[in-house]
């Protein structure tokens, strides 16, 4: 029997990640909002209607859920639209709601991680061509400014853009997300635009708050080959460049490579104090020339391994550690593990998934790769996006009904919990919560069996 503790550095943040559209309710006027009343964009026509109810205050029983957990930080989002919904006109009072959110984060000695960008904009930036618009970058530097007069007397951690990656290629390519459009060209315009964004923030948060400390949060996809590696291994490649690397090397180049074409951004260079990793599955990567518009590459899921729901890929909490690595080689920056999850309403999985990416983090920490802290994804059951309320994508460690606002907490929210109190994991947590897999997953010392020799005759 191995017995063991794998214990994180002091100091080291734990926390869960929510978006504000995802679990705040009450239809602000922003595009998301406006996506949810076409037929046909959303599972089953939902809508999010008061999703967590966090506008009408609950998110103080659920920060309260979360620091009896240990919990000493949380990511969330402010809502661009409810303070500027109008372009130039700033709303006091959902300026002062988030005030109020901060002062309970901080009332918990919990640490603000505020993102200002996720995945939603405001009716008027999407009436003036939104992320193609280059003027959309400085209103988005502008809005960053406020929110820092206004709010950075309690944050000092800020994420400029969540997954501007997933934001470009869902709207613009894959046609998921709002606008629902199928071009290639305009989604890596997309994403030049909030790389563009990104940076703005970045220096007009530091003007107003020079000892902020500033990243965004980079989705990063674990890739296979699809077999011959020998043909489709290029493929594999280049999808890796575009989605995972390529704004990443802007930031530290100045320079924005997407296949043929290379933009000079020299404003992003050096815009990092931190990057955070969103990362949830693996692909099977390959070449098909019924792809035209996607380059003639296609990702799928693989046919074998821990598979999630219909639609995504295998759920692989060791693409953790690859992720951390490739971030940590190329940025020397410190890095936030900003959202990581699994979809599972049962929590059948949730605890294997949990302790399997814990194991990624703290062999990332022993090769000294610099992570700083874990955000769960996330804290309660939400409003999934193109998902809405599908039982199959249930990230929440609690269970939330969203037409009763019952909370009920998962036994992985008990066993995060226990680790986040720790600040340790340990084989007494593996084996109470993961009794069938714990020799499976943490293997004790082969011990040499006793042999008799015989004498040669």
């Amino acid at each position: 029997m191995v017995n063991f503790t794998l214990t994180f550095p002091a100091g080291f943040l734990w926390g869960a990640a929510t978006a504000a559209h995802q679990v705040e309710g009450g239809s602000p006027p922003n595009t998301w909002a406006a996506w949810e009343q076409m037929p046909g964009r959303i599972h089953q026509n939902q809508r999010a209607g008061l999703a967590c109810d966090w506008w009408g205050g609950r998110y103080a029983e659920d920060f309260d859920r979360a620091a009896a957990l240990g919990h000493n930080a949380h990511r969330f989002s402010v809502e661009w639209s409810r303070i500027e919904p109008e372009r130039g006109k700033f709303n006091a009072e959902a300026i002062a709601h988030y005030a109020d959110m901060i002062a309970a984060l901080r009332a918990r000695h919990m640490e603000p991680l505020l993102t200002l960008h996720h995945f939603t904009d405001p009716l008027w930036i999407a009436g003036q061509g939104g992320w193609l618009n280059p003027d959309t970058a400085h209103r988005f530097a502008r809005f960053a400014q406020i929110v820092a007069e206004e709010l950075g007397g309690g944050v000092t951690m800020w994420c400029t853009v969540n997954e501007p990656m997933v934001y470009a290629m869902q709207g613009y390519l894959l046609g998921r997300f709002r606008p629902g459009e199928g071009s290639l060209g305009r989604a890596l315009r997309v994403a030049e635009g909030l790389l563009r964004g990104h940076a703005a923030a970045y220096a007009a948060i530091k003007e107003v708050q020079p000892d902020a400390q500033i990243g965004l949060a980079k989705h990063q996809l674990s890739l296979l080959a699809r077999r011959p590696s020998w043909l489709h291994g290029p493929a594999r490649n280049l999808l890796r460049h575009v989605f995972n690397r390529a704004l990443v090397e802007a930031l530290l180049t100045g320079e924005l490579r997407f296949l043929r074409r290379t933009v000079a951004v020299p404003e992003a260079r050096g815009t990092l104090d931190w990057i955070g990793l969103n990362t949830y599955y693996r692909f099977v990567a390959g070449f098909n020339l019924l792809r035209p518009r996607q380059a003639f590459i296609e990702q799928t899921r693989p046919r074998h391994g821990l598979l999630g729901p219909a639609g995504t890929g295998e759920i692989w909490p060791e693409g953790v550690f690859e992720q951390i690595r490739w971030l940590a080689e190329r940025t020397g920056k410190p890095i936030y593990v900003t959202e990581h999850g699994v979809p599972d309403a049962d929590d059948a999985l949730r605890p294997l998934v949990l302790v399997r990416g814990l194991r990624s983090v703290w062999d990332a920490l022993n090769y000294n790769f610099p992570v700083k802290g874990y955000f769960h994804w996330t804290l309660a059951d939400n409003f999934e996006w193109t998902e809405g309320y599908d039982p199959r994508f249930r990230f929440g460690l609690f269970a939330c009904d969203p037409q009763t606002q019952v909370r009920t907490p998962r036994r992985s929210a008990e066993l995060y919990g226990e680790v986040c109190a720790a600040n340790a994991l340990t084989m007494d947590m593996v084996r109470r919560y993961l009794p069938d897999e714990a020799d499976a997953l943490f293997p004790g010392v082969p011990v040499q069996r006793a042999v008799t020799l015989r004498p040669r005759s």
